[in-house]
């Protein structure tokens, strides 16, 4: 509480005004939290089914590795590699929950198998491009998830930062102030009252007596 302030009607005001925008903004960001928690937590539930689904997926891409490996050897399976000509593009954008951009991974792939003939190879070897490409995929909206997180997890700081201050800080300097305010004014009030009473009684007085 600011005790310097003059015990005036306007300082009065001002401070109510300020409590009541505080309020308000109190309510706001409370809003803003829980609605951001709600979104962190949906993301992290996400991010951990994500997870599981990338280890599987770069599991499955490397046994099927693996698989070729062991049918047209490491030597055919590395020469056959350099016949696959697939190229691939990330594509970034965004989307915002409650001003904080998160972002939108989209990975594509352009180029379809079969990148070499049948004769003396293994479909084992179409299987593997396709998982790994399957998991590059997945791997993407890993990372999404995981900048997302972190982003959101950040402004949820901030904002629990700001509704603590607000709630512990500012709201009850402000209502002090009030308090405060309000009972020098109308200690104030009921001193002019009991001075203009004496006053009124002592001209009675003095026009009674010059009569």
């Amino acid at each position: 509480m600011n005790a310097q302030i003059a015990p005036t009607r306007s300082n009065l005001m001002r401070i109510k005004n300020e409590l009541a925008f505080s309020r308000t903004g109190y309510d706001l960001l409370d809003q803003k939290r829980s609605i951001l928690v709600s979104e962190l937590l949906t993301l992290v539930d996400q991010a951990v089914d994500y997870q599981n689904r990338v280890e599987r997926a770069l599991q499955d891409a490397e046994t099927s590795l693996q698989d070729a490996i062991m049918h047209m050897g490491r030597l055919r399976v590395a020469n056959l590699a350099g016949a696959v000509s697939i190229s691939s593009s990330i594509s970034l954008s965004s989307r915002k929950v409650m001003g904080v951009a998160l972002p939108k991974v989209s990975t594509e792939f352009s180029g379809t198998g079969p990148f070499f003939s049948p004769e003396g190879t293994s479909m084992i070897g179409e299987v593997a491009v396709s998982r790994f490409s399957e998991a590059l995929s997945l791997m993407g909206q890993m990372a999404e998830l995981k900048v997302s997180i972190m982003r959101l997890s950040r402004e949820v700081k901030k904002t629990i930062r700001k509704v603590n201050s607000l709630e512990k800080l500012v709201i009850p300097d402000r209502e002090e102030t009030v308090r405060y305010l309000t009972g020098r004014i109308e200690e104030a009030e009921r001193e002019n009252f009991v001075l203009m009473k004496a006053v009124k009684d002592r001209m009675e007085r003095a026009k009674e007596g010059g009569r």
